[in-house]
């Protein structure tokens, strides 16, 4: 992905509160629109979400670390290559239906991907976004799982309102 991260632990227990962290960073610390904004699973005898924030072809700025200490522990670098993407260039234009090829133009994912067939989706297949749309880093790309939905569409794979019993799985 990127040298250039650095990541918090803020103790989250969830996806949800970590999506939430990342919003209220990018509204309070003025983040550049080109940023990424990932959650990751940390399974260790404390199993929690940290979240990290980089950017893909230069430094963060420099007075970010210091900004950021306030959320929680702050470390150089990704504590893993998978992150969960909540903030990436395009985000805030993926809200109803678009086209798989609108929603590549239009953002940072690379592909998308269909679970349970081989092939990519067309490029006008649409895809119902639900207005909540998590890629997850790939061999150093975002990809977006879909899944299929009625009248030939997609949705993607993580659903804005999970049921509660799933929701920290």
């Amino acid at each position: 992905m990127t040298p250039y991260a650095l990541t918090v632990d803020a103790g989250i227990g969830d996806l949800l509160d970590a999506d939430r962290l990342l919003h209220r960073m990018a509204a309070g610390l003025d983040l550049p629109g080109d940023v990424f904004g990932c959650t990751h699973l940390v399974r260790d005898d404390r199993p929690r979400v940290v979240v990290s924030l980089s950017l893909a072809s230069r430094p963060l700025p420099g007075t970010l670390r210091e900004r950021l200490a306030g959320y929680g522990a702050v470390f150089p670098g990704l504590p893993d290559e998978v992150g969960r993407a909540v903030l990436y260039p395009g985000v805030s234009t993926l809200t109803g239906t678009l086209t798989v090829a609108e929603l590549l133009a239009g953002s940072a994912i690379a592909r998308v991907t269909v679970l349970g067939t081989p092939e990519p989706p067309g490029p006008d297949t649409r895809v119902v976004t639900r207005d909540h749309v998590r890629p997850q880093w790939q061999r150093d790309e975002l990809v977006l799982a879909a899944t299929p939905a009625l009248g030939g569409t997609l949705v993607p794979f993580e659903a804005p309102d999970p049921t509660p019993c799933c929701a920290d799985h």
